[in-house]
């Protein structure tokens, strides 16, 4: 997709903010008209509402109850229609899904917070991935794919253990001063 930086957003503080990894990840996939897509750990709803504006039917859902409140905001503001929920990964989501994205918690720190929850991923950086990962196939379609962001401070050895079960793509990456993003592409061999 194409990153529009004219998409009015509005932070609070309480809520991780839209970011480098954000835009990294809005420009990384397309989606396609009427494309079912469920991001989960959508913050301040930036990459849901780019996904509404390309077309695509959207649910998302936090743990934080401030990131729902202002990703409902801010949808309304942009004009765009989005099923916001509270939700811990799948525990408020029903349905299925062509695409699922989670800019998940990824930082190999045990931060604690509301807000620590965006970035603190536990001592090995791993945070919900595999539980993500482990229940995507009863959320997505035949065709369904994962889309997730991922950084080279995350415990290596772990992610290429658990990824090694799936079909991984590599979308785009982003070398910053102390790390590496990257997006991938996951897809279950059925």
């Amino acid at each position: 997709m194409k990153y529009d930086p004219l998409i009015k957003i509005t932070e609070d503080e309480e809520v991780y903010p839209p970011s480098d990894d954000s835009i990294m990840l809005i420009r990384s996939f397309d989606v396609k008209d009427d494309e079912s897509v469920l991001e989960l750990g959508c913050g301040s709803g930036i990459v849901s509402i780019h996904c509404a504006r390309d077309g695509a039917k959207v649910t998302c859902g936090d743990i934080n109850p401030k990131a729902v409140e202002l990703t409902k905001l801010n949808a309304s503001n942009n004009g765009v229609v989005l099923d916001v929920r509270e939700t811990d990964i799948y525990s408020d989501i029903d349905g299925m899904y062509d695409t699922i994205i989670f800019n998940l918690p990824y930082l190999p720190v045990q931060d604690k917070g509301e807000l620590a929850k965006a970035w603190s991923g536990g001592e090995d950086g791993m945070g919900p991935l595999p539980e993500l990962l482990e229940y995507a196939p009863a959320y997505l379609n035949s065709d369904g794919r994962v889309i997730i962001v991922v950084s080279s401070l995350m415990n290596e050895r772990k992610l290429s253990n658990l990824l090694s079960n799936y079909e991984v793509k590599e979308l785009s990456e982003l070398p910053l001063f102390f790390e590496k993003l990257k997006v991938l592409e996951i897809t279950f061999n059925r």
